[in-house]
């Protein structure tokens, strides 16, 4: 559902706003028993969100407010407290139609309390209890896609190859795109195999980096679900173990990556995961790819200026699809 009322840069920076958004906090806090016992700060100001931090004695409590194309995000959250609210942070109130949360405070997160090899055993436990919730949430993927989340399922997934081949036509050089572009019977078989894995499709988190995950690894939380997308539950260890291989300073095929996929797959009970996994970490860069280009048309559209670095995320991402790695581009 798209936010009703103006979005964006201008008007979320916007005086008028601010104090209606603040009005719109205050009675969300009263319902909740709580009030706010300071000045609200804006640290976040992006073109497809905004996040005001409001105190609230000794901690403070977040309202985000999200662009059109990451508005699903508020539908995810209520969900998501129906379902599993012991794995993430349960709304103090929400407003779907405006596409405003109001969200507690979960701590630190991962990223902020270890690092190095450290980290990735935290990311690596997390990504195995993110398994999890993948199984418990497999039988709401209707309720999902009802919400307004984006089907990137296997079936799916040919025709958003095209439309990130579009998308990203006009920035790649045209023999690279033309050489990805004769992937296409490729993607196509990826994705029948993957139509007919016994694994279910779920919800991927497609951004489960550890400045996403909140708390124990052992026991997280998980939160920032507006890029998000309904996929082959495999696709959302693309990021996570990319992560990792970074943080460990490995090769993809390390030993130390392939032990946090393992780990990863043994919530799900089978044979020859690795190989299914493989294929939905590598069709899953097709999502990535749109992700990065409705970020980069949101700043455009407001007439932002994009740096190159960005511009080409969605491309560089894309063009990972015939990466050696399957974790390659992402």
């Amino acid at each position: 559902m798209a936010p009703a009322g103006g979005h964006g840069v201008a008007v979320w920076s916007s005086a008028a706003w601010r104090d209606g958004a603040v009005a719109w906090v205050d009675a969300g806090l009263a319902a909740a028993g709580l009030a706010r016992t300071g000045e609200v700060t804006q640290p976040h100001l992006r073109p497809w969100a905004t996040v005001l931090r409001v105190p609230v004695g000794g901690r403070p409590v977040w309202f985000k407010a999200c662009a059109p194309g990451t508005a699903f995000e508020v539908g995810v959250y209520d969900l998501l407290a129906r379902t599993v609210p012991d794995r993430v942070l349960v709304p103090l109130a929400t407003d779907p139609a405006r596409g405003w949360m109001l969200l507690p405070d979960g701590g630190p997160v991962l990223g902020e309390r270890m690092a190095g090899d450290e980290l990735a055993g935290a990311l690596t436990a997390a990504l195995v209890a993110y398994g999890q919730l993948q199984l418990d949430l497999a039988p709401h993927t209707g309720d999902l896609l009802a919400a307004g989340v984006t089907d990137m399922r296997p079936a799916a997934l040919p025709q958003r190859f095209e439309e990130a081949l579009a998308a990203t036509a006009t920035v790649a050089e045209p023999e690279a795109h033309r050489a990805v572009a004769a992937l296409r019977p490729q993607v196509a078989d990826w994705c029948a195999r993957l139509d007919g894995s016994r694994v279910p499709a779920s919800l991927d988190h497609n951004d489960l980096h550890p400045w996403n995950v909140l708390g124990d690894p052992a026991a997280p939380r998980f939160y920032d679900w507006g890029d998000a997308v309904v996929a082959h539950a495999f696709a959302a260890a693309l990021v996570p173990l990319g992560f990792a291989a970074k943080l460990l300073e490995v090769p993809h095929d390390d030993p130390a990556v392939l032990r946090a996929r393992d780990a990863y797959l043994g919530v799900f009970a089978g044979d020859d995961l690795a190989a299914t996994l493989a294929l939905a970490c590598r069709v899953a860069k097709i999502a990535r790819a749109l992700v990065w280009d409705r970020a980069v048309r949101a700043a455009r559209d407001q007439g932002e200026e994009v740096e190159d670095q960005w511009s080409l995320a969605a491309w560089e991402t894309l063009s990972g699809l015939g990466d050696a790695s399957y974790l390659g581009g992402a």
